[in-house]
């Protein structure tokens, strides 16, 4: 795909942008002095960071690698993976922004763990934090096989290598910079990669010889329906709604991010303008894949290759090195944010409730020593499930299956019992994960079974409580939006 002498221009600005990157962890590091200046940004990021922050989370590897590949592969009716993630999006913007920020504000919660615990009791930090460890590190690991696949295409190494020199390199970025770094870094990042995707498209449909042209194209393929957005079975439509969508109800780095802002209404505002931008972003990644095939004519190319072929026909070299940059932004804006969100919870949920004397120091060296526990666990996932829309999905249907139901609706139920609460996060979690390594067994993907029966075992067990346990819920302003 490139020359050897493209290679190595490549492969030292890939190694360069790495060590930016982590030269400003370090300088941001000397600010760090308390666990919410690691853990939240000291609860007081502007509108401009947090947007950019938001969108630089939600558009990773998965999105712009693996949207692009499928739109390639199977055509329009993968919008669906997007229009899922808008739906939710825009559920959560109406009616849950508000009443997780004021919660958390209250309560100074740093993790989703926080508030089952308070409307579950301390049992629930458990299922809680495995729950949220199996979805971020699934993710996190997506992002270190983007990375590998990105070294592979410029330094020629093998995805295994890559996968273990991505996970070096951000562990240590991660590990000094916490979340202030992070939400700064995403600033630059989130800019990046818009501006770059934006260019992308434009100059596509434009080589492509507009919309019309890739239509006339696909005709004459017989393949029409593959521009149809209906073009996708009812079950792969439910699994992307089931999944990708409804983890946004239960993303804790977005909760985190509530939390980070200064005030609720940049928080909400913040909100509503990301996710308008991220579903452009998605959508017209998933066009750049279709047109790409039907449009440039990139016809018998390795579909998980398809943004570097896109690139590498209608640029010249100069500005490839500048997309390959935009790549990699876009994938480091995830991987560090979904770090941060798996080791807040190791330290947050399982260590601080069990010290005597929880001070920031002690906090500080706990919450970095979570991020490398984190990295490991990534680091397994990302070796065992290289493909990074499957590791994506299996990641986010174990967290649907734990917490979707016992957070939404104690969020907004008061009835919802501890006991039932808790029970519903382990058995849901249980038949996810079980049915996911017994490999889908019947066809039935694991997010169909792991939820329902969340659900039904919350509502019924918190419908047959005793009076005494009904006693000793925790009290929440149900009212409060």
């Amino acid at each position: 795909m490139y020359t050897d002498q493209e290679r190595l221009i490549l492969g030292v600005l890939v190694i360069t942008y790495f060590i930016f990157l982590f030269v400003v962890s370090l300088f941001i590091n000397r600010n760090i002095n308390t666990y919410d200046d690691y853990n939240v940004a000291g609860r007081s990021v502007s509108i401009f960071p947090l947007i950019l922050t938001f969108v630089g989370t939600a558009i990773g590897g998965a999105t712009l690698l693996g949207y692009m590949t499928n739109g390639y592969s199977f055509g329009m009716g993968e919008q669906w993976l997007n229009l899922g993630s808008l739906f939710t999006g825009v559920l959560l913007a109406f009616f849950l922004v508000k009443r997780i920020r004021k919660l958390g504000e209250k309560y100074n919660m740093v993790t989703i763990g926080d508030f089952t615990a308070l409307r579950y009791g301390e049992s629930a930090r458990i299922p809680t934090v495995i729950s949220i460890l199996v979805a971020y590190c699934a993710i996190t690991g997506m992002q270190f096989v983007a990375i590998a696949t990105i070294l592979n295409l410029t330094i020629g190494i093998s995805i295994t290598t890559g996968i273990l020199i991505s996970w070096v390199l951000l562990t240590l970025k991660t590990y000094f910079g916490g979340m202030k770094s992070v939400i700064w870094q995403d600033a630059f990042h989130g800019t990046l990669q818009t501006i770059g995707i934006l260019i992308l498209f434009i100059v596509v449909i434009v080589a492509s010889g507009g919309w019309s042209n890739i239509m006339a194209q696909a005709n004459s393929f017989n393949a029409g329906n593959h521009l149809s957005v209906f073009n996708i079975s009812k079950t792969e439509v439910f699994i992307y709604l089931f999944t990708i969508g409804a983890y946004q109800f239960v993303r804790q780095d977005l909760w985190q991010r509530f939390w980070a802002a200064k005030n609720v209404e940049t928080a909400v505002r913040g909100y509503w303008v990301s996710i308008l931008v991220a579903f452009l972003t998605g959508a017209v990644v998933i066009i750049i894949g279709v047109a790409g095939l039907y449009g440039l004519n990139l016809n018998g190319i390795n579909p998980t290759l398809v943004y570097y072929e896109v690139i590498g026909n209608v640029f010249p070299f100069s500005m490839i090195i500048v997309m390959v940059i935009a790549l990699l932004a876009t994938v480091i804006s995830t991987a560090d944010s979904f770090f941060m969100a798996g080791a807040s919870s190791i330290v947050n949920d399982v260590i601080k409730p069990r010290m005597k004397d929880a001070d920031d120091a002690k906090l500080l060296s706990y919450s970095r020593l979570s991020v490398v526990i984190v990295s490991f666990l990534a680091l397994l996932l990302a070796l065992y499930i290289p493909e990074l829309v499957n590791l994506w999905v299996t990641g986010t249907a174990m967290l649907v299956s734990g917490l979707l139901a016992p957070v939404l609706i104690g969020l907004f139920w008061k009835k919802a019992t501890p006991k039932a609460g808790v029970v519903s996060m382990w058995i849901g979690l249980i038949v996810a994960v079980t049915w996911q390594i017994l490999g889908h067994p019947f066809g039935i993907h694991p997010v169909f079974l792991g939820l329902p029966i969340s659900i039904i075992t919350l509502v019924l067990g918190s419908l047959m409580t005793t009076q005494e346990e009904k006693n000793s819920l925790t009290i929440l302003n149900y009212n409060e939006k």
